[in-house]
């Protein structure tokens, strides 16, 4: 367990390569950085830039080719492959702009998946389902399947699944992708509340709008490297 004067996550010279045929593709090239515990991170930049690729990192989804990726001070490259399984179950809880509910299950059901695979008892879940709905403002949607959902809701549910097994970083991937303007002010509300009650957030966004009015502090990708510049302007790119 990290000490409380550790970084949530530090990347120490990072690099995440590609062959494609005789070509290589430099997804990360030489990433540095720290995220403190409670901060709210934006990785800004174009699509192709290196962010989900960092997120995916972090979230132990990937392995970098080099460097080497720490959070709450254990280094995801050391662990044996059930304790990387064990680490994306109870540390870290990830959303993305697909929000990834099983059309033939329950709001509940959903939400509760993670904790069969984490073999929660099953005499906990219920109450475990209940709080994390009632957290975004589901409670009363839990019977509902998917498709009776708006995208709204759909991607809360996400979140509540996200939630549920009480990670201490969240990380998510254009969460607000597929929604309208105003349906993505409120997932952003609750994230950016998530975050006040002490939450690591770590979003990928290339809206800057966003990055500006909910992130802490902003971290700008181009071309797999880190760059002193803002890239974007809202969705357009700015000009050298």
């Amino acid at each position: 367990m990290a000490a409380p004067n550790q970084p949530a996550v530090l990347a120490a010279n990072v690099s995440r390569h590609h062959k494609m045929g005789a070509t290589v593709v430099r997804a990360l090239d030489g990433v540095s950085l720290e995220v403190a515990r409670g901060e709210f991170v934006a990785l800004l930049g174009s699509s192709g830039s290196g962010k989900s690729t960092l997120l995916n990192l972090i979230g132990g989804l990937d392995r970098p080719t080099s460097g080497t990726v720490t959070v709450m001070g254990r280094e995801l490259a050391q662990m044996a492959s059930g304790e990387l399984a064990a680490y994306r179950r109870n540390t870290v809880g990830m959303v993305f702009q697909a929000f990834n509910l099983v059309p033939t299950m329950t709001l509940a059901e959903n939400v509760e998946l993670p904790m069969r695979f984490a073999e929660v008892p099953r005499d906990e879940r219920g109450g475990l389902v209940r709080s994390a709905l009632a957290r975004v403002g589901l409670g009363e949607r839990a019977g509902h399947r998917p498709s009776e959902l708006s995208g709204g809701e759909q991607q809360r549910g996400s979140i509540a699944r996200a939630l549920v097994n009480q990670p201490v970083l969240l990380l998510a991937d254009e969460p607000t992708g597929n929604l309208d303007s105003r349906t993505g002010a409120e997932i952003m509300d609750l994230m950016k509340a998530l975050n006040r009650e002490g939450m690591t957030i770590v979003l990928v966004t290339h809206e800057r709008a966003i990055a500006d009015r909910y992130a802490t502090r902003h971290i700008f990708l181009s071309d797999g490297r880190l760059s002193d510049r803002p890239v974007l302007s809202g969705t357009a790119e700015v000009a050298p």
